[in-house]
């Protein structure tokens, strides 16, 4: 049996267990039940293989019938550096396993997720007693961890399949939930490819969106060396902050993530990241822009006192990647389509400030369908400190790449496109082209063109691909009504507000005249 095949085995039997839990809650109770599971089984594996070692006569620590907890406490630490936690008895997979069709099993799930928090700082709020409380019944918790017994678990390789599981399952309750799910999950294609084209290496990686943590672990698989980066993130939701969490530990990472609103209470006010890889919330509305000091530290491009509106917070999650970016770094984030043409009068003045200011590096437009809480088609942005010739990159300050890849994709069910491996590659390869010195500039007629800023000052700042690679018309309309119509509702209302302004002006000139 594949892992593509054992995945969706165990993803349909956890479905067929859920009963009378809402589908946007059912992953509450799955995933710390996983995480459980895989906590217990590294345990264990480490316990077995230390036994070993200890009753070999040439072993320091040799006693015969050694105190193997005793032991485990005495050297925590070096525990934890090999993602190893000490698990209490209560929390064992045995003593779960034992105990899976007891009438009780719910409330002795919440004392083993209350013994596991006590037993580490690390696991302090990850773990809720929430099963007691649940519409779940005993067979459902039973077949739960029945699922989660399965031989395959208790491999050498046991671990890295949990991880993957977790991975998967989590992918497929965003599925279901649809924009709920678009909250804490972003497509792995998506993913890799903003990796793919970051290429991230040695420093720190930032996500102040980083829901339930995919950007961190992409990372880290890219550059097989966890040790060259250090993770960093933020998270509005308390229970997707629990699901980022768990995701790094499961994959063997360590990363700083706080809880809280990123532009309103900025956990990580004085970090700098080399690299910025995220999906924030965009076009969200009402979001608190009254709320900003007009002498905040992120105002320093483009929006000016008084120009925040609550209409939409795209920009200003831009200039909190801006604020965020260390001489040197890149920050590549996913934004809605009419950021790149919005006459908004703020944004578009931002917009004008990011690419005369020398900020953006590279735009690229994606298919639609990659996401499956929704089809609205999305753009990437690359906004860099590195353009002018520095930190081993080329001197770009004066151009833009431009990637249309509305093309590209297949479809993988009949909502969903995802891009292939060799897309991504393809794209990823002329981005690296393009910023690294001794290349030909990519230039592919309907895909890519490196265009001066002089000709983006000629189609009025707007940064979409097509009207720069020979695919789009500088006036075609592609944007999706979805988008277009609150941007241009927003538009309207500032332009009635001008409009009072102005009738008021002249009716005060006329009272003057007499």
């Amino acid at each position: 049996m594949t892992n593509t095949d054992l995945e969706k085995e165990l993803w349909q039997t956890a479905v067929s267990l859920r009963g009378t839990v809402a589908p946007a809650e059912y992953k509450n109770y799955v995933l710390p039940l996983l995480f459980m599971r895989y906590l217990s089984l590294r345990y264990e594996q480490r316990y077995q293989q230390l036994t070993l070692e200890l009753k070999e006569p040439s072993s320091p620590y040799f006693t015969g019938d050694a105190d193997m907890d005793a032991f485990f406490l005495s050297d925590r630490s070096e525990y934890e550096k090999q993602n190893v936690f000490i698990v209490p008895e209560a929390a064992r997979w045995a003593t779960i396993r034992r105990n899976a069709r007891a009438d009780n099993i719910a409330l002795k799930l919440d004392e083993a997720m209350k013994a596991l928090e006590e037993s580490d700082a690390k696991l302090n709020g990850l773990l809720p007693p929430i099963y007691a409380r649940s519409n779940l019944t005993v067979d459902q918790i039973a077949g739960l961890i029945n699922l989660f017994s399965k031989e395959v678990f208790s491999r050498p390789n046991g671990a890295d399949v949990l991880g993957q599981t977790y991975m998967y399952f989590i992918s497929n309750f965003a599925s279901t939930e649809g924009n709920r799910g678009g909250e804490y999950f972003t497509p792995q294609a998506v993913v890799k490819l903003l990796v793919r084209m970051l290429a991230p290496s040695q420093g720190i990686v930032f996500d102040p969106a980083c829901g339930s943590g995919g950007m961190f672990i992409q990372a880290e698989e890219f550059t097989h060396n966890g040790h060259g980066l250090s993770f960093h993130g933020q998270e509005s939701i308390e229970a997707t902050l629990r699901l980022g969490k768990m995701n790094l530990i499961m994959h063997g990472l360590n990363g700083d993530i706080r809880l809280g609103n990123s532009l309103l209470n900025d956990q990580h006010a004085g970090l700098k990241a080399d690299y910025i890889i995220t999906n924030p919330p965009f076009n969200i509305r009402s979001w608190g822009a009254d709320k900003i000091d007009p002498k905040d530290a992120r105002l320093n491009v483009g929006y000016q006192k008084g120009q925040i509106t609550d209409g939409n917070a795209n920009y200003m999650w831009m200039m909190h990647y801006l604020h965020h970016l260390a001489d040197g770094g890149t920050a590549g984030y996913v934004m809605a389509n009419g950021a790149m043409t919005t006459n908004q009068s703020a944004e578009r003045h931002t917009r004008q400030a990011l690419v005369d200011g020398g900020f953006v590096d590279c735009i690229v437009q994606l298919p639609d369908k990659l996401f499956p809480s929704t089809g609205i088609p999305v753009c990437l942005w690359f906004l860099s400190r590195n353009r002018g010739g520095t930190h081993g990159y080329r001197q770009r300050r004066e151009e833009i790449l431009f990637i249309d890849a509305r093309q590209m994709g297949e479809m993988i069910n009949r909502r969903q496109r995802s891009l292939t491996e060799a897309e991504i590659d393809h794209i990823g390869d002329v981005y690296q082209r393009y910023r690294r010195p001794g290349h030909a500039l990519p230039e592919e007629a309907g895909f890519c063109k490196v265009a001066p800023l002089a000709e983006v000052k000629q189609h009025d700042y707007k940064l979409t691909p097509g009207i720069y690679v020979g695919t789009q018309l500088d006036d075609e309309d592609d944007e999706p009504f979805e988008e277009k119509m609150p941007r241009l509702t927003e538009e309207l209302v500032e332009l009635f507000a001008q409009s009072d302004e102005l009738q008021a002006a002249i009716r005060a000139d006329l009272e003057g005249l007499g």
